[in-house]
């Protein structure tokens, strides 16, 4: 019953750029007996519509030159097509959403990630309600003010309650969770402000310590910035991640009788969705321990030689040339940044025979060098190699490498010639390194 009207064939229009959810919802309406017709953005489906009128659309909102709002305006205000139903596919982040969507007339919402028999049920539900007459008859429009803008609702009170009431148990959810993450972020911000207020009393009457003092409150603040960026990072990969996923397991299991090394191309992407959540889970419980703890000074010299007794050099040689009772005022994981820095000369130099460590103290900017003999890095990846895009693909050692040495202000930079070998350059601040 819950298909009934696609099981009659009816015609369903689906806009949407991205072709993965594009294929996975015609999968999903195919299976219970409809017909469908892809578009990639707004102005194709527009077209598609005046050619060969559906009986249902279903529009993502987000597309390329017209979105899923304006193409739904559009079909409303044309006489020809404002009977023809609208159901818009969204993440709803934000009640707004909603509201511009019945703005724009939209027939009801199918919420992503969605499950095929909540996209049946939504499909069958607003089909099922071009059958029944509105017991409102007519409505007046209905002005509605929301963070500041107007936006005027000409759905009647049948269709405005059918809406809310088919999200409401998702606003739940999220309200849910937004409520934990609140308590959370506020039980956090209470311990931070504790810690800033004992470091302050501690140091009220000692003016030597007030750099050090300084240097601690903005490594608590900055983490407390980074736990809120790793949070919103991951969250959103996650959902990504999971929702294709979802979508090649299904794809995978459509077509596995019909088209069995399709369907195995679809699990191999699978794979590799997996070992990239794996990749950013991995990432969450490495990028939450920077700056928890207080930064400190380290000796460098012996940062070296503790992190490369911990990897297999095999027939490289690697020199450290840094002073003894060198130090470096740095976060307590800067023993990874150093383990990073031989592990991918290892890893990707290839041809390489030779890693050095050198430092210099004087001048405006003292640096520590660590370079090699390698291939080096091409001139167009010298800055991408730090990004966490760029780090999901080849590991996430250089991008959490610069995030450690950021907590105190140290900048770390590849600056060697490609082919001739890498050559990375950490750059203190004034301060932050020093021979005691």
């Amino acid at each position: 019953m819950m298909g009934g009207a696609l099981k009659n064939g009816i015609k369903v229009l689906i806009a949407e750029d991205s072709r993965t959810q594009a294929e996975y919802l015609r999968h999903i309406l195919e299976n219970e007996g409809g017909r469908v017709v892809l578009a990639a953005d707004g102005n194709e489906a527009w077209e598609q519509i005046r050619i060969d009128r559906p009986a249902i659309v279903l529009t993502d909102i987000v597309m390329p030159e017209m979105d899923g709002y304006e193409l739904c305006r559009r079909i409303k205000g044309d006489s020809s097509t404002a009977q023809i139903p609208v159901v818009l596919v969204t993440q709803l982040f934000d009640p707004v959403d909603i509201i511009r969507g019945l703005e724009a007339g939209a027939d009801n919402f199918i919420i992503k990630p969605f499950e095929p028999r909540h996209v049946i049920s939504r499909i069958a539900s607003v089909m099922e309600g071009l059958t029944r007459p509105d017991p409102d008859g007519v409505q007046k429009d209905l002005a509605i003010t929301l963070y500041g803008n107007t936006h005027t609702i000409t759905a009647s009170r049948l269709r405005i309650l059918t809406i809310l009431l088919s999200t409401y148990d998702l606003a739940v959810s999220k309200n849910a969770e937004l409520q934990e993450a609140h308590e959370r972020l506020a039980a956090l911000n209470e311990e931070l402000q504790k810690t800033v207020q004992k470091v302050k009393e501690a140091n009220d009457d000692l003016l030597a310590e007030n750099t050090e003092r300084k240097r601690v409150e903005d490594a608590l603040a900055n983490a407390n910035k980074k736990l809120q960026l790793m949070a919103s990072i991951t969250r959103h990969d996650l959902l990504n991640q999971l929702t294709a996923l979802h979508e090649y397991i299904e794809l995978a299991q459509a077509v596995k009788e019909k088209d069995p090394a399709r369907a195995w191309e679809h699990i191999g992407n699978a794979e590799l969705i997996v070992n990239q959540t794996i990749n950013t889970v991995q990432f969450t419980e490495d990028y939450q321990k920077i700056g928890i703890r207080s930064a400190t000074w380290h000796d460098v010299r012996t940062l070296v030689n503790t992190t490369s007794r911990q990897l297999s050099l095999g027939p490289i040689k690697l020199e450290n040339t840094i002073p003894e009772k060198t130090q470096v005022y740095a976060d307590p994981l800067i023993e990874k940044v150093f383990y990073n820095l031989i592990d991918n000369a290892i890893r990707y130099g290839q041809k390489i025979t030779h890693i050095r460590f050198s430092c210099r103290i004087a001048g405006n900017f003292p640096t520590i060098v660590c370079e090699d003999d390698g291939v080096g890095i091409n001139a167009d990846e010298k800055e991408r190699i730090f990004s966490y895009e760029y780090g999901m693909n080849t590991g996430l050692g250089l991008f959490l490498s610069r995030e450690i040495l950021a907590n105190t202000g140290i900048k770390i930079f590849e600056t060697g010639e490609p082919g001739e070998g890498a050559r990375f350059e950490i750059r203190c601040p004034e301060g932050t390194l020093r021979r005691s």
